[in-house]
């Protein structure tokens, strides 16, 4: 009876072990589950995060990377009514190749640096993204910003007597240029009769500033063997070209040349832009009338990638950056794009087009969140020569100021109609 009794109660615990064990594995599964679910929750929606913000998943990404032609095609396609007027040109499988890869591994099959960009820290520091290609842009070769350390100068630099002047002086004015008038001033009596230039009168409405402000070039430098920054023969230089250009235009602006490594204490290139965010914040409450807000840089790129010949003259071509940081980045290339446009049709291929930057490859805010008409734009390479850079600064000046007053008359014209 003892015996039978002690069976009966080891078979209850049996039963008992067996049950907890099958509950103990029920719940580890659940759990596991549920783990599963919410990381894939995680993941998910990271991606949906980087597909909306990253420009290379984009359908302005896509539309950027290839031809107008093609794009046009497409639309064609979907829209019968939609006749493009762009002509049809190739798109070849090496260039369908390379988006796939980039899109999928953010591998650039162009450049060798990307396949050890994601292992080595600082490797991927100037992988930058074409959103909108200028005229004949190389799509795989984009700006680069470095930081400042002892080089050799560049292949290819021309010498500052071969295409530019050495000194801190504007280039002269060709005999056969004329030379720009002051808005609302005549160099002739007959034009006393003609409407004066509009101008914002005393009202300064572009500020000009430089985050790297003693980027220079190695044609300016008195030893070449150093890397190209100077104190005083830098990229400020070529920001007081904009801001001079502008005002005879009748464009008020303001420019800021601040030496940060002097006036800023114990001073560390990798916070640029925190210095000069200040110096914009500053500038935006001392005036009201501030509307544009460029920063201008010199890039890294050799001569062959930052040089246009346009009419039996060189000028320094220009990168437009667009960071990605910024959750209004689409207003700020907005702007970018009225300039990079203006700029193609005027002189074709002087702009390189407009590259988006994540916080992966840079700062990517670099102050544009401030304003959304702001952009930061690179003005040349390190081998371009001054008188480049001021051409490039005077044709930036002559579509920022088209630009500005299209945007007056257009609100004008708002206002009487409301």
């Amino acid at each position: 009876m003892k015996r039978n009794m002690m069976l009966l109660d080891i078979g209850r615990g049996s039963r008992r072990l067996k049950n907890l064990l099958v509950t103990g594995r029920t719940f580890a599964l659940l759990s596991f589950s549920s783990m599963l679910f919410f990381v894939t929750l995680g993941i998910a929606g990271m991606a949906h995060q980087q597909s909306t913000s990253s420009p290379v998943n984009s359908m302005k990404g896509f539309a950027a990377a290839v031809s107008s032609g093609f794009f046009g095609d497409m639309l064609e396609m979907e829209m019968p009514a939609f006749q493009s007027s762009k002509e049809t040109e190739s798109f070849n499988t090496k260039q369908i190749s390379a988006m796939l890869i980039r899109a999928l591994t953010d591998i650039n099959p162009s450049d060798p640096k990307s396949l050890l960009a994601g292992e080595l820290p600082g490797m991927n520091a100037n992988d930058a993204i074409l959103i909108r290609k200028g005229v004949g842009t190389d799509t795989a070769v984009g700006p680069e910003d470095n930081a400042p350390i002892p080089g050799e100068p560049s292949e290819g630099a021309v010498e500052e007597g071969e295409g530019g002047t050495g000194n801190n002086e504007p280039p002269k004015q060709p005999e056969n240029d004329t030379p720009p008038v002051k808005p609302g001033t005549s160099d002739e009596e007959g034009d006393k009769d003609k409407p004066a230039k509009p101008a914002t009168g005393g009202r300064k409405v572009a500020f000009i500033y430089h985050s790297h402000n003693r980027e220079s070039w190695y044609p300016v430098l008195t030893d070449k063997s150093k890397d190209p920054n100077s104190s005083t023969k830098n990229i400020t230089l070529v920001g007081k070209r904009l801001a001079q250009k502008l005002e005879e235009m009748g464009v008020g602006a303001q420019h800021s040349d601040t030496d940060y490594p002097t006036a800023i204490e114990n001073y560390r290139w990798e916070l640029s832009y925190k210095y000069s965010m200040k110096t914009v914040k500053e500038a935006i409450a001392s005036s009201r009338d501030l509307k544009f807000f460029f920063d201008l840089h010199r890039d890294s790129q050799k001569r062959k990638y930052t040089t246009i010949d346009i009419n039996g003259k060189s000028y320094a071509q220009v990168y437009f950056i667009i960071g990605h940081k910024n959750p209004n980045w689409e207003q700020n290339e907005a702007f970018a794009t009225k300039i990079h446009e203006a700029l193609d049709k005027k002189y074709p291929g002087i702009s390189r087009g407009i590259w988006g930057k994540t916080a992966a490859s840079g700062n990517a805010e670099y102050n544009q969140s401030l304003a959304p008409d702001s952009v930061l734009i690179e003005v040349g390479g390190v081998d371009n020569t001054l008188e480049e850079s001021y051409r490039t600064a005077d044709a930036l000046a002559e579509v920022i100021s088209e630009i500005y007053w299209a945007d007056e008359k257009a609100s004008v014209n708002k206002g009487k109609e409301s």
